[in-house]
């Protein structure tokens, strides 16, 4: 039936019932959750089978989306949202004296990653549903999802983030036993003929159930909806006389317990590795059983199934698929190759040397000894292939196995017929620098796909308040219409609309103050600047020029507390990886320039540092509408992407951005009168690799304004970080500051005095913002999505020609 708020009220109080037994006013918050998730996902789960019989009936290739990360934060509203309900159980619930937004904090955030890759995954899984591709995800359904991170005397400390709750799992999952598959690990193998084909017997070693729970991807007013399927490990019931004791059982258990144990040590890199084989192995097979279900020919696989390889962790695809056509179907090797190069595709998200994985011969050969006898004769033939054909230090370079390493970006490079960049500046250095060796030779496989981002989160579910503004100035076309956003450039010019685009911004940023003093006791004004910068802490992310910054304009204002000024609020949220010590000192440094700064009133709160603990997606939604300012300030060739930057575009935030990742395209886009660019660029960067020319040190003694600040981390004039201090001061200057710090403070500097200039004008500055969110349309994870689709996985949508919009709700 079609849903109406008297209906829904009356199912919802019938569902509670059912389920608890309970009136409303007797019932828990989490029991109004449940029953309301209930409610939905039966709703959907009409929608979800006869999507999947669509698939077959209709005999469309499926994309499969191998990640290590999902991170697609709570899904209550955004079920709704997509489902079309949202309005109508917000006004169902209100009738029955409960505010959904009561509802929407009971859910855990499904934190199943670290930032941009798993968000980037998450967002893919929206737009695949709601643009009508046959797509799926395959992960990991961890335990714990990514730390929580709390904040002891101003050092981040890691405490296990339980997002499953005991005994009750997660509200949107479908447990599914029927579909487990067994992995096997460890131990020795070797090889016996067997008539024509070589089959490998195994001695020892481990057997884990891998069973699936699967999830709903609904897609956005199309009553279409995918599945992302995440893995857990299990004793096998065959398997239990083998783990006699807890803590037996334990090494089995905790495989699928921590996203990214601690690689620091042998123990955290073999579990990482044997994660990364387990969820692969299991999500291979399972493709693979249930495409013979349909009796189609295997020499016919890659025209109707396609998995795509995000970032290296899933590397072993191409190992695993061939492993089980060789060793199981008994193909020959040169079908199985053939095959396993047209299933597979590969997305590259760095240049970084350290992101790209390598793992030791030994530890692959322990965790999966046959996956490693295929992956050398891989490595074998692909030598053989080139030999005579192509300069052989270029072959050496690319070898999958080489120095005793296994290199998974190449296996991935070579056993796929595509690999994408994400950016078009990531792209060109792929092909120019980190990846020319390949390019040379596979230059046809090479592509760019600028990441998006889905705007139906990050505007009409986070941001009420300019979605409400776009409704009176649009209409509401623009809701299931992105680009219909762009017409904002209509109104660049009027009055009434700016007034309104100021007013809503300050809005969310009252409504930003209120969580600031919520969650540390800090008071903000809605009048500052509020300066964003929330990313995972890295290095090259740069959050220490910031932090520089600030300390510089604090020594301002204790010089001169009348300083003419605009008032700011510096936000931080972050992580720092539990073994990256040096991110964790500069958290440090961050918190203490905090407390000194915030408990000066000297300084007459024009200067304000708010470290906001435990950044995800949720905290996210709140913070990057209320942002001014945001801090896109990476060294110029290490960024490959970046997606906060969209997302702070999308909402009207002006950019304060080096010539790095996509910021280059959204400056194309917003053109140089609406974005703040400073520093090196990536020329600029790699000569000084290439001649050794950049000397940090020479910019402490020769720059008094450097000089002082970086004097204030050693000096005392910020207190209790005696350690961190020292080991930033020498990181900038005697280790000679890798990431360019130094060298663009000064232009830094420049870029936000202008920031301060143009906000002193607020039309001018309420008409920047304009033209960022106009523009902000263009990089939607949809329309990635359907150039992956046309351009690498040659699948089609389902929906199209199909109702789409606000007429298209799910029924009840």
């Amino acid at each position: 039936m079609e849903l109406t708020k008297e209906n829904f009220v009356e199912k919802f109080e019938e569902r509670l019932e059912t389920k608890y037994a309970l009136d409303v006013k007797d019932a828990t918050a989490y029991e109004l959750y449940d029953t309301l998730c209930s409610l939905v996902k039966s709703a959907y789960t009409r929608k979800w089978r006869q999507t999947w019989k669509e698939y077959v009936n209709k005999d469309e290739k499926q994309i499969y989306y191998f990640s290590i990360e999902f991170l697609p934060g709570k899904m209550l509203k955004s079920n709704l949202l997509n489902m079309g309900w949202l309005e109508t159980v917000q006004a169902g619930l209100a009738e029955l004296g409960i505010d959904l937004e009561d509802l929407v904090k009971v859910e855990p955030d499904m934190a199943l990653g670290n930032g941009g890759l798993g968000r980037l995954a998450a967002a893919f899984m929206d737009s695949l549903a709601s643009d009508g591709f046959p797509g799926n995800g395959n992960g990991i359904r961890y335990k714990y999802g990514l730390f929580k991170q709390k904040f002891v005397n101003g050092y981040q400390v890691e405490l296990p983030s339980v997002w499953l709750k005991s005994g009750v799992g997660n509200a949107w999952e479908v447990r599914r036993d029927s579909k487990a598959v067994m992995v096997r690990m460890g131990g020795h193998v070797h090889l016996e003929q067997k008539g024509d084909y070589l089959e490998p017997v195994y001695e020892d070693g481990m057997i884990i159930r891998a069973v699936p729970y699967d999830t709903g991807m609904v897609g956005y007013h199309n009553q279409h909806v995918n599945t992302l399927r995440l893995w857990e490990a299990e004793i096998p019931e065959s398997e239990e006389n083998k783990y006699p004791t807890i803590e037996a059982r334990r090494r089995v258990e905790d495989l699928t317990a921590v996203l990214y144990p601690d690689d620091s040590t042998e123990d955290g890199r073999r579990l990482r590795l044997q994660q990364e084989y387990f969820f692969v192995s299991a999500g291979v097979q399972s493709i693979v059983r249930h495409y013979e279900k349909y009796g189609k020919p295997l020499t016919e696989l890659g025209k109707h199934i396609g998995i795509h390889i995000n970032d290296t962790h899933p590397a072993m695809c191409v190992a695993e698929l061939m492993r089980i056509l060789l060793d199981e179907k008994h193909m020959s090797w040169e079908d199985a190759w053939q095959q396993t190069v047209q299933v597979m595709s590969y997305t590259n998200h760095t240049i970084m040397a350290e992101a790209l994985e390598k793992w030791s011969i030994q530890m692959m050969n322990e965790i999966q000894p046959r996956l490693l006898q295929i992956i050398a004769e891989i490595d074998n033939r692909y030598v053989k292939e080139w030999a005579g054909k192509v300069d052989g230090s270029i072959i050496e370079r690319t070898r999958i196995i080489s120095g005793g390493q296994v290199h998974m970006a190449h296996l991935a490079i070579i056993g796929s017929h595509s690999t994408n960049g994400v950016a078009k500046l990531h792209t060109e250095l792929l092909k120019e620098d980190v990846l020319h060796d390949f390019y040379t030779l596979y230059p046809e496989r090479f592509n760019n796909k600028t990441n998006g981002i889905t705007e139906r989160r990050w505007l009409q579910l986070a941001n009420p308040s300019l979605a409400r503004v776009l409704d009176e100035t649009l209409g509401t076309n623009w809701r299931s219409d992105i680009k219909q956003v762009n017409k904002l450039l209509d109104y660049a010019d009027d009055q009434a609309v700016l007034d309104k685009f100021g007013q809503a911004k300050r809005e969310n940023k009252v409504r930003l103050a209120a969580v600031i003093k919520e969650k540390t006791g800090i008071e903000v004004s809605p009048d500052a600047i509020f300066d964003v910068q929330v990313k995972r802490l890295h290095a090259y992310k740069r959050q220490l020029l910031n932090l520089l910054r600030i300390v510089k304009v604090y020594l301002d204002l204790k010089d001169n507390p009348n300083l003419d000024m605009v008032p700011r609020v510096f936000i931080f949220g972050a992580k720092a990886a539990p073994s990256y010590r040096y991110a964790k000192s500069i958290i440090k440094c961050i918190n203490e320039v905090a407390n000194l700064v915030n408990n000066d009133p000297s300084i007459q709160g024009k200067l304000k540092v708010v470290f906001l603990e435990d950044y995800g997606v949720t905290l996210a939604e709140k913070i990057i509408p209320a942002a001014d300012v945001s801090e896109q300030i990476s060294t110029a060739s290490k960024e490959a992407s970046g997606t906060s930057n969209m997302k702070f575009m999308l909402n009207g935030a002006l950019t304060v951005a080096t010539l790095d990742g996509a910021n280059i395209e959204i400056k194309d886009k917003v053109g140089d009168d609406n974005i703040f660019i400073f520093g090196l660029t990536k020329d600029q960067v790699y000569e000084y690799y290439a001649n050794h020319g950049y000397h940090g040190s020479d910019y402490y003694y020769n720059d008094p304004v450097i000089h002082r600040v970086l004097d204030a981390f050693v000096d005392g004039t910020i207190p209790n970080i005696s350690n961190e201090g020292h080991e930033i001061f020498d990181s900038l200057t005697y280790l000679n500051d890798d990431y360019f710090v130094l060298g663009d403070f000064e232009d830094y500097l420049r870029a936000q005095a202008e920031v301060d200039e143009a906000y002193r004008d607020r039309n001018r500055w309420n008409k920047m913002s304009l033209i960022n969110t106009a523009n902000g349309c263009f990089f939607s994870s949809d329309d990635t999505i359907k150039k992956y689709a046309a351009e690498i996985w040659n699948i089609k949508s389902v929906t199209e020609g199909k109702e789409v919009g606000t007429n298209a709700k799910y029924p009840l």
